[in-house]
């Protein structure tokens, strides 16, 4: 074959598809817009007469459109083949033709000129060439209509998912037997789905006149179907028939599992009882992310790990996994995060875990949220590389013991060199001044790392490692210490396990919360021992007794500690919890050296920023309190203008006129007021979102019930606005802004060392004496009465510093302020009945000035 034959075949193609392209567009837009509208599933929902006529006008308009493209698709000549090609070619004169004409006479002189002629023309079209195809559709398509329809239909199977074959083919296929007939009444059908128990959602009953529902993915369908006459019903799923299973002789029964769409239809002697198109929506796994990176905390060694997880249906767990960057193949470690109650499906928080005991601590690590959802489907965050928080060690041998530890964590294989270290380690005894148990623990580490292979040695190693370095650096001071925080913590269990349930104190718990007192007793007595030899050591002087700073001496913990257990054996319990946050001041006070050195002026600024918002909070206590207040009196105000109302109507009306709605219409003047209130409100509100952050900038966390008090006073900012009854929310607000101050005082204790309001000054010995101890009388009323107090035992400015920041004032609890609220409602009841006697209205209305 050659080229020019060639050539010109391509050509005809050429010309083929650009008569072909125009002709088919038609046919396969009406392809395109029917799928379209397969796609986005209205023929499901549609009759089966109009789905049918529906698809007799598609088919005859793609008929049409069919018998007008076959007119178009004839294939070109050969002349116009060979014509094409000398265009494209930008040839003229027909060289094609020449090839193929013969000159009519029989002049030797014209053969050869003709010859040469038609060389001169094969030379021409050696080089032909066929341009690309242009079928000029933009020309007749001047909207471009053929790309939104592209695009609708890439946007229709995205949509349509794994489900588009399925909605493609009932498009095709009506369903002949119409809409769903109706149950007759001596038939009953009842079909419900119920989803899986981890959505919480309620089951979904089926309308027995059909219709579309959409269902989680792994949700039960059970169809009941009792009464009338004929055979087995079936359950049909996208065409697939499943028998019921007979209950009795006229009850049947089936269920299936719905883990995608499908037209279901209940079927009884070839005709559809009911008919249900169902869409089912898969469950998504979770997403969690990191809301900040994860970083060392503010203080102490702990790590901040702030995080955000979502889930379509409810988170069930969440945790963080660590992996050594070092190493990346080692095992991880797993920290469990605390999520909200409930399961929720959206939720963000902070841990903030301590692993500098860990023998990671001082390296870099790669931490990865891991979300689990309650179907088992995980989803996991993009990694965060950060370093863990190590202590700090001074003692020479805890710091080689630490730095061994660390190569053990990055190369476990290095036993050789690490047993070699601690044989160097052991081999210079004067290093841990000759004590025997230190060089015991290094023989037993040394020949453990040398005789046992397990891979369980090397973590067992590291921890005896850090025992030592530990046991090594801290002395016995700090043991002592560590076994007094010990004791104190369990005493603070013990009580607060008797103070939530002292109806049930058993002999057995009395007698175990006095081996505790006695536990505590005697950690302290160790503790101060340990305290006077280290001061010996250092040719300090003895610990002095200061009444004003309340530090401790054997008198002053024998008289607390038997008060403390009389109150124990007595049943009060909130007296024996008030001693023992006394003797944690006192010993506080005598760990931090009070009596000692200055205060730190930074953390004394801290410490004053922070009883300024709490004195800021109680000043929100009683402008809230305020609020009530005049609700209160505008509800009394409202209930005596309709009670006036009333007895108008009884004396004018026979028979009375029943109290209608707008009876209880507030008036202006009180419209006026519960708008005024409202932007007082909304003022507060303000002021405690600015509260909130000063106190987070401040300490790094904010109590959980100022938010709660936050979303009560916008509750009641919008009941005001309204004219609806606020006083509910403010209620909600008061509790939850003492609640708020109370915790702002504990956190501020834990950070700053700073004493609650309220505990261990005048309360704390008032009820003391008043238990029947006289033992310390004068050591209380020196406290009351010394420097910087006035005869009442109250601070005075100068000791204040110039201003009353309230923190001597003890904020009343939830308990207290609701029995006076409970007080308060009652005597205004009492006061709107006008019928009492004018004695007793005129006692209540004096009672009620007061407030």
């Amino acid at each position: 074959m050659t080229q020019l034959t060639r050539r010109t075949r391509l050509a005809r193609l050429v010309l083929w598809w650009e008569a072909a392209w125009p002709a088919l567009w038609p046919p396969l837009g009406v392809i395109g817009v029917f799928l379209l509208v397969a796609l986005s599933g209205l023929p499901l929902v549609l009759p089966a007469a109009l789905h049918t006529l529906i698809l007799l006008g598609f088919a005859a308009a793609l008929g049409w459109a069919g018998w007008r493209a076959v007119r178009m698709l004839a294939l070109p000549g050969t002349a116009a083949a060979q014509r094409r090609l000398e265009r494209d070619s930008g040839l003229s004169h027909r060289p094609i033709a020449t090839l193929g004409d013969k000159p009519t006479g029989d002049d030797p002189v014209a053969h050869a000129l003709w010859e040469a002629h038609r060389r001169r023309a094969a030379e021409r079209i050696a080089a032909l060439r066929v341009a690309a195809p242009k079928p000029g559709l933009a020309r007749r398509d001047l909207r471009a209509l053929r790309g939104g329809l592209v695009v609708a239909l890439v946007s229709a199977l995205v949509i349509a998912g794994p489900e588009a074959p399925e909605r493609v083919r009932r498009a095709l296929v009506p369903h002949v037997a119409g809409a769903a007939l109706p149950a007759t009444p001596s038939v009953r059908l009842e079909a419900w789905i119920t989803p899986p128990a981890y959505t919480g959602a309620a089951p979904v009953f089926l309308d027995p006149a059909g219709g579309s529902v959409v269902v989680p993915a792994g949700s039960r369908l059970q169809v009941a179907v009792s009464g009338g006459a004929g055979g087995v019903p079936d359950l049909v799923l996208d065409g697939t028939a499943t028998p019921f299973r007979t209950l009795d002789r006229a009850s049947f029964a089936a269920e299936a599992v719905l883990d995608a769409g499908a037209r279901l239809a209940v079927r009884r002697d070839g005709s559809d009882i009911a008919q249900w198109s169902l869409t089912v929506r898969a469950d998504a796994p979770p997403v969690a992310s990191w809301d900040q990176a994860p970083a060392r905390a503010q203080r102490g060694l702990a790590i901040r790990l702030p995080w955000r997880a979502e889930d379509d249906w409810g988170l069930a767990t969440l945790r963080v996994e660590l992996r050594l960057k070092l190493r990346p193949e080692a095992e991880p470690v797993v920290l469990d995060l605390p999520l909200p109650p409930g399961s929720p499906r959206s939720a963000h928080g902070a841990g903030q875990p301590d692993l500098s005991a860990h023998p990671w601590a001082g390296l870099e690590v790669e931490a990865r949220l891991v979300a689990r959802d309650h179907a088992g489907q995980e989803g996991r965050s993009e990694g965060a590389f950060l370093e863990l928080p190590e202590r700090s060690f001074t003692h020479p041998v805890s710091q080689l013991l630490i730095a061994l530890r660390k190569a053990l964590s990055v190369d476990p294989s290095g036993r050789e060199p690490a047993r070699q270290e601690l044989d160097r380690i052991a081999g210079a005894p004067e290093a841990f001044e000759h004590d025997t148990g230190t060089f015991l623990a290094l023989r037993s580490a040394r020949h453990r790392l040398q005789r046992d292979r397990r891979p369980a040695a090397i973590a067992e190693v590291q921890e005896t490692l850090w025992d030592i370095a530990v046991a090594l650096e801290e002395g016995r001071t700090d043991r002592t210490a560590r076994a007094l925080a010990a004791a104190r913590e369990a005493l603070r269990e013990a009580l607060e396990e008797a103070r939530r349930n002292p109806e049930q104190r058993t002999d057995e718990q009395r007698a175990e919360t006095e081996r505790r007192i006695q536990e505590l007793r005697e950690a302290i007595r160790r503790h101060l021992e340990a305290l006077a030899e280290r001061l010996q050591r250092e040719n300090a002087e003895a610990l002095p007794y200061d009444p004003q700073q309340r530090l401790m001496d054997q008198r002053e913990l024998d008289r607390r500690t038997r008060r403390m257990e009389e109150a124990a054996r007595q049943g009060r319990t909130e007296d024996a919890q008030r001693e023992l946050a006394e003797l944690e001041e006192m010993l506080r006070a005598l760990e931090e050296g009070r009596n000692m050195r200055a205060e730190d002026r930074q953390r004394q600024q801290q410490r004053q920023r922070g009883q300024q918002q709490m004195g800021a909070v109680q000043d929100m206590v009683q402008r809230q309190a305020q609020m009530l207040d005049r609700g209160h009196q505008r509800a009394e105000q409202a209930d005596r203008d309709r009670a006036q109302q009333r007895r108008q109507q009884q004396t004018f009306t026979w028979p009375p006129r029943p109290p209608t709605s707008q009876d209880a219409q507030p008036t202006p003047q009180q419209q006026a007021e519960a708008q005024q209130d409202a932007r007082i409100q909304r003022a507060l509100r303000r002021a405690l979102g600015e509260l909130m952050q000063q106190f987070g900038d401040l300490t790094g966390d904010v109590p959980q019930q100022l938010g709660e008090a936050d979303r009560a006073m916008r509750d009641s900012a919008e009941a005001l606005r309204d004219g609806r009854d606020a006083r509910e929310n403010q209620q909600r607000a008061i509790r939850a802004l003492t609640e708020g101050g109370r915790q702002m005082a504990q956190q501020m204790q834990r950070q700053f060392g700073q004493s609650q309001p309220g505990e261990g000054e005048e309360e704390g010995e008032g009820e003391g004496m008043a238990g029947g101890e006289q033992g310390g009388e004068g050591q209380d009323q020196a406290q009351q009465q010394g420097p910087g107090r006035d005869p009442l035992g109250r601070r005075t400015r100068e000791q204040t510093g110039g201003q009353d920041n309230a923190s001597d004032t003890r904020v009343p609890d939830e308990a207290e302020l609701l029995k006076t609220r409970r007080i308060q409602e009652e005597l205004r009841r009492r006061g709107a009945e006008r019928e009492r006697p004018p004695a007793e209205l005129d006692y209540i209305d004096r009672l009620l000035r007061q407030f």
